[in-house]
């Protein structure tokens, strides 16, 4: 049997004529910038996620850049996020010419911990005076904990942009009510690369924010600060969205919550059969409910040998991430060193993300179930 760790033909399969179709009307437009396509998507992601103001830009990666713009962080700025998160989390900071400051994270979550958070906000360092910014990671579709992230953020005057590049879907049952991932802080992220549970056919983003003069100027930055045309109050750049994606993302974006709900059920399957001593399942501290499990990722005793097991056996797997941030050589320039934030070194260490995509069958995920369980048992006999 093979059992990969992501397999999209089975939901291209199952919306291939309404995609199609879709797909067909924008190229019979003739509209290929922008248009009606991209804000009728603005339009259903807004109401989704109870946002006031949506702006689909050409990635994630350019979702986080372009927020970062808007709040005008530069030269000698920091931004506060995680050493555990995808390039692009710290790459974007950098890229502006801002410095990184790394929080380490909770060893259950994998999120930001808002303790050591709090912790650093609290201490005299001189680079408390420079941030603008406080980023927090929706890692593996979990929000962080955000009633401390935003309490923090207010104390200090800064804002706070989500990366729930991950997480669209996701919930947190903060003090004031269960809200979406993405919507709680000034400017929200979101990715639709295709591995997403909301994925495109290609690159694309968004950007969400209840504030509406960000989101105007996140507009004009994502065609080169332009407004009104071929006059040019600041510099932007080129971010905007491809209305081809917006087509399909429109088609996709109503079958979400049950795709997310069924890899929640997956995840159920997975926690209930993966009786393995050592074997640690990612936590759902609000609840499953509330997770989306863009990844289903594991502490696992003996990785490598695990990770061959797997590859022999033809099961699907991935390491999210094996460097953390700080250790990466473009980033040697911060002056980190192994050790510096050791939850975040423990995790890419030891973990390693199974198979969770929404059409998993039952018959593949016994399969996953009994090569990791088969392993681990062969080990313990030797």
């Amino acid at each position: 049997m093979n059992v990969p760790l992501l397999d999209i033909g089975p939901q291209y399969l199952e919306l291939e004529g309404e995609i199609r179709a879709a797909v067909d009307e924008v190229l019979a437009s003739t509209q290929y910038i922008l248009g009606p396509k991209v804000e009728a998507f603005e339009s259903a992601v807004a109401a989704y996620c109870g946002a006031a103001h949506t702006i689909g830009v050409s990635s994630g990666t350019d979702a986080l850049l372009v927020s970062l713009m808007a709040l005008g962080v530069g030269f000698g700025d920091t931004v506060v996020t995680t050493p555990y998160s995808f390039f692009a989390t710290a790459g974007t900071i950098a890229r502006l010419g801002a410095r990184p400051v790394f929080i380490d994270i909770d060893p259950s979550s994998y999120n930001i911990d808002p303790v050591a958070l709090r912790r650093w906000f609290d201490t005299d360092s001189p680079e408390r005076a420079r941030v603008k910014a406080i980023m927090p990671v929706h890692l593996y579709g979990q929000c962080a904990d955000m009633d401390p992230i935003l309490e923090a953020a207010r104390a200090a005057g800064v804002a706070v942009i989500e990366d729930a590049a991950q997480a669209i879907g996701a919930t947190y049952p903060g003090r004031g009510g269960v809200r979406q991932a993405g919507a709680m802080g000034e400017l929200g992220c979101f990715s639709f690369f295709p591995s997403k549970n909301l994925g495109g056919i290609g690159d694309s983003g968004m950007v969400v924010t209840n504030d509406a003069e960000l989101a105007e100027k996140i507009r004009r930055l994502r065609n080169h600060g332009m407004h009104p045309k071929y006059y040019h109050a600041e510099i932007g750049g080129n971010f905007r969205m491809a209305p081809i994606q917006a087509a399909v993302l429109s088609v996709k974006l109503p079958h979400l919550d049950r795709w997310n709900r069924l890899r929640r059920e997956n995840a159920a399957y997975y926690d209930a059969h993966l009786n393995v001593s050592g074997l640690v399942p990612p936590a759902a501290p609000y609840g499953r409910a509330h997770h989306t499990y863009n990844q289903y990722v594991v502490r696992a005793p003996q990785r490598e040998a695990l990770r061959a097991h797997l590859r022999e056996r033809n099961v699907g797997h991935e390491i999210y991430y094996p460097v953390p941030l700080h250790l990466q050589e473009c980033f040697s320039s911060l002056g980190h060193r192994a050790g510096d934030f050791p939850v975040s070194e423990r995790a890419a260490e030891e973990t390693l993300a199974l198979p969770i995509f929404p059409e998993l069958t039952r018959t593949q995920r016994d399969y996953v179930v009994e090569t990791v369980s088969g392993f681990y048992a062969a080990s313990a006999a030797m």
